[in-house]
């Protein structure tokens, strides 16, 4: 009991201080359905209250006792604050006037905050303005906390191979959090820099300002939350669908190689194994597409070009924004979406899924292998970007696959027993754990939500959201009996 209270305590106030900036957001949305003269502003205002509240109690929990995140308090701190996020965010869903459930809405919290993009609202132009916003603010909130963890807080973790991208190497301290604050400050500059930059070419686009601010937040984030239906097809603005292609894919790549290259090193930018195996996959998967409806659909070859780069980009990338329903594209191109859903864009970025460098070391290490067949007394100094590729790491990566396979085949069959098909059940599974958005079939397509599905199949994509978005192996430690020792 005395060791989980170390590991418990100063994480509270931690978490007491992300409540106090989530209560502040929820004043925004609010103050715009109370200008516009919506009834929502109210549980806006109650939500951000109880919020503020239960943000400032955490806070006094810890009074007088220094905060030092080591590494147990930090997987703790990672997990709980999602979580604790998520149930707070879904407040406002809960008291608006639009009737969510507390299974809606905080099925739609924990989309937001992993910016998954899966949507239970089926007419979202009839929701308040606040409403929107509100669901954009949380992807866009998600996004910053995902770089800001997979850049500071889980390579020191060591979670499926993370530890790969530690920023100096010779930092063996345990105490993160100061050199997380350090990093989190200069990201977050740049990530609002990206999402006003992004904001204003949509406005030159044509899009009004409140509709380029809430597809800047979701773009920037690869969220995928639109304020319309029919997601960014409903413009039908080839502009547009550049500007958005463009920002999906700078969101995709590592954010720190960013920072490196305004400090005047370009060069790790364009030269990063993993920026250029993402490039690959993307062009590759985009010239299938063509080719294929080429060979088969009645689109021009214009609409093809158009139709495959906007969405073979939105499902890579994970951000879930649709141009038209692919879902009547195919079986063999259905089946392809369904294989580069789960791949994801680079790790430092707001993308999820496996993500390209495990996919590059494995599919290395596997070279490897058969050379050693063909050569037993070779030996390889293995590389990745210039890094040693110690057998830690590797082992690191194969298990998050394995526990990544095995996630989304329970998960496919947990829901297949809820009543759903298996091309909604494969699909639904797959885009919860990789945080893409859409998925598959007739019943969770890009042209349908999720509002039609069983509870229960609700909370297991929650779950599964939230499984995918703390790289699983975070998740799993912290039931280990071992970790509270």
């Amino acid at each position: 009991m005395k060791t989980a209270s170390i590991i418990i305590q100063p994480i509270v106030s931690v978490i007491g201080i992300f409540l106090l900036w989530l209560s502040f957001a929820m004043l925004i949305p609010g103050l715009l359905d109370f200008f516009e003269g919506n009834q929502n502003w109210t549980g806006f205002f109650v939500s951000s209250v109880f919020t503020f509240f239960m943000g400032i109690s955490f806070i006094l929990m810890n009074r007088g006792n220094t905060i030092k995140i080591e590494v147990k308090s930090a997987f703790m701190l990672v997990v709980l604050s999602w979580f604790s996020l998520s149930i707070f965010a879904s407040l406002p869903f809960i008291t608006s006037t639009q009737n969510f459930s507390v299974t809606d809405a905080f099925f739609e919290s924990v989309s937001g905050l992993t910016t998954t993009g899966s949507t239970i609202i089926n007419d979202i132009e009839n929701s308040s303005r606040g409403i929107i916003l509100w669901r954009a603010i949380l992807q866009w909130l998600g996004g910053i906390g995902i770089i800001v963890s997979a850049i500071s807080i889980l390579p020191r973790l060591g979670v499926g191979g993370m530890q790969l991208f530690r920023l100096e190497s010779s930092d063996t301290s345990e105490k993160i959090l100061p050199k997380a604050a350090r990093i989190a400050a200069e990201i977050s500059v740049l990530y609002i820099t990206l999402s006003v930059i992004c904001a204003i070419a949509f406005i030159f686009s044509g899009l009004t300002f409140f509709d380029s601010v809430v597809h800047a937040m979701t773009t920037i984030a690869t969220g995928g939350f639109s304020s319309k239906s029919g997601s960014i097809g409903s413009y039908n603005n080839v502009n547009l669908e550049a500007l958005t292609i463009l920002f999906m894919i700078l969101a995709s790549l590592p954010f720190v190689l960013y920072l490196k290259a305004i400090r005047g090193k370009p060069k790790n930018l364009i030269g990063d194994q993993q920026v250029q195996g993402f490039f690959k996959i993307l062009v590759v998967s985009i010239l299938i597409v063509v080719f294929y409806l080429f060979l088969t659909s009645n689109f021009t070859f214009t609409e093809i070009l158009r139709y495959s780069l906007f969405n073979v980009t939105s499902i890579l990338t994970g951000t879930g924004f649709t141009s038209t329903n692919y879902n009547d594209w195919g079986t063999p191109i259905i089946l392809l979406f369904l294989f580069i859903t789960f791949i994801g864009g680079c790790a430092g970025s707001t993308t999820c899924g496996v993500k390209i460098f495990r996919l590059q070391i494995v599919f290395n290490n596997s070279k490897e292998m058969i050379s050693k067949l063909i050569s037993p007394n070779r030996v390889v100094n293995k590389r990745y970007n210039g890094e040693h590729l110690s057998p830690e790491i590797t082992q690191s990566v194969i298990t998050f696959l394995f526990i990544f396979i095995l996630t989304f085949i329970v998960l496919s069959i947990l829901l297949s027993f809820t009543g759903l098909d298996l091309l909604t059940a494969f699909s639904a599974a797959a885009t919860s754990i990789s945080n893409v958005g859409p998925g598959l079939g007739q019943v969770i397509g890009p042209a349908y939500s999720f509002s039609q599905i069983p509870e229960i199949a609700k909370w297991l994509l929650s779950f599964g959201m939230l499984a995918g978005r703390l790289e699983f192996l975070t998740l799993i430690v912290i039931f280990n009996k071992s970790f509270w020792r």
